[in-house]
């Protein structure tokens, strides 16, 4: 059963030190277009704001540039946080997308802010009850993509009778249960917050109600991979998101940081071990070792789907490691039990 498992690419659009936000969205690009050929099933893009290392802040935009580039992959995102904007909004510029890209386009959502709380003011949006809010926000932008009612007053256009599929998107239990009422598909951010994914998994499995977009439960999880020729390689490699997200507890965040020989000399034991515990959900290696991770985690969670995020300094680095993770994904089975 080769290539049973669907796999895909969560990308931010990462800036290395040296680089600008235009080379990060070429590289996006240019990852998509190898991503189609290597038979990754979707390519999402994630907002965020206020961020010198990330060129993701407009998902919309981006999705638009790259599906102008490429021919069948689905794009969408991962995810848009919708306490930042208006549904309507978000269902017209979706809806543009789908009209000009049927079939292709998918809606991921999240309900945190994607950025710091002075960021998420100058957004304009109310902060006061935006979690709250987040259900109705959800149902609001189904209701947008349906078919138009007779007598609506506000409609998305484009937007209305598109049906764009919408995924909810999240890192603890309260996305799971969410998803599971309104019977949409579900992705768990373990590729950062790992620690509830096992048990928003199965909250979202039991609790699932069927829905006109979605009959039985579709779940997928994230992952961190870098792959290379070799397993050294890959762990060095792998320094530079140990890094990043180092930098990013310390608040002194920054573009992505190329590797590093050692990273004892980066960081004290703890920074160390709370990195490990953060980014546990990962595949560093050759291609044996990642597909052997992939598997294991597949095998705990028993998902339907693999999303791959991969923060590497060089960009072809980059390439290589999602083509090594590609073939990897094409090995995996479903041998899970869950």
């Amino acid at each position: 059963m080769a290539n049973s498992v669907p796999y895909s690419i969560l990308d931010i659009s990462p800036i290395p030190q040296g680089f600008s936000a235009g080379d990060a969205l070429r590289n996006s690009l240019e990852l998509a277009q190898h991503a189609e050929r290597w038979g990754y099933k979707r390519y999402w893009v994630a907002e965020h704001h206020n961020m010198t290392g990330n060129a993701s802040s407009a998902p919309a935009v981006l999705i638009g540039y790259i599906a102008s580039g490429t021919t069948h992959i689905r794009l969408g995102s991962g995810g848009v946080m919708l306490p930042n904007h208006a549904p309507l909004v978000i269902a017209e510029q979706f809806g543009t997308l789908a009209c000009l890209y049927p079939g292709r386009i998918e809606l991921g959502l999240g309900r945190a802010p994607g950025t710091d709380q002075m960021t998420a003011r100058a957004l304009r949006r109310d902060l006061q009850g935006s979690d709250d809010r987040f259900p109705q926000d959800v149902m609001e932008l189904q209701h947008y993509f349906g078919p138009t009612q007779e007598g609506q007053a506000v409609k998305a256009i484009p937007g209305a009778g598109t049906e764009v599929p919408i995924w909810i998107l999240g890192s603890s239990l309260y996305g799971a249960q969410l998803a599971a009422h309104l019977g949409l598909p579900y992705a768990f951010a373990s590729h950062f917050a790992p620690e509830q994914l096992l048990e928003a998994m199965t909250i979202y499995r039991n609790q699932f109600k069927p829905s006109t977009q979605l009959a039985k439960p579709y779940c997928a999880f994230l992952m961190n991979v870098v792959a290379a020729q070799t397993d050294e390689e890959a762990i060095y490699q792998f320094t530079t998101l140990q890094q990043h997200v180092i930098r990013m507890r310390r608040n002194t965040r920054g573009q992505l940081p190329p590797p590093i020989e050692n990273l004892d000399v980066f960081c004290d034991p703890h920074e160390k071990a709370t990195t490990a515990n953060a980014l546990q959900c990962s595949a560093v290696g050759s291609l044996e070792t990642v597909r052997a991770r992939m598997q294991h985690w597949l095998d705990l969670t028993g998902a339907d789907e693999i999303v791959m995020t991969g923060q590497i300094y060089d960009h072809q680095a980059r390439l290589q490691s999602f083509e090594i993770a590609a073939e990897a994904a094409q090995g995996l089975h479903y041998q899970s039990s869950v």
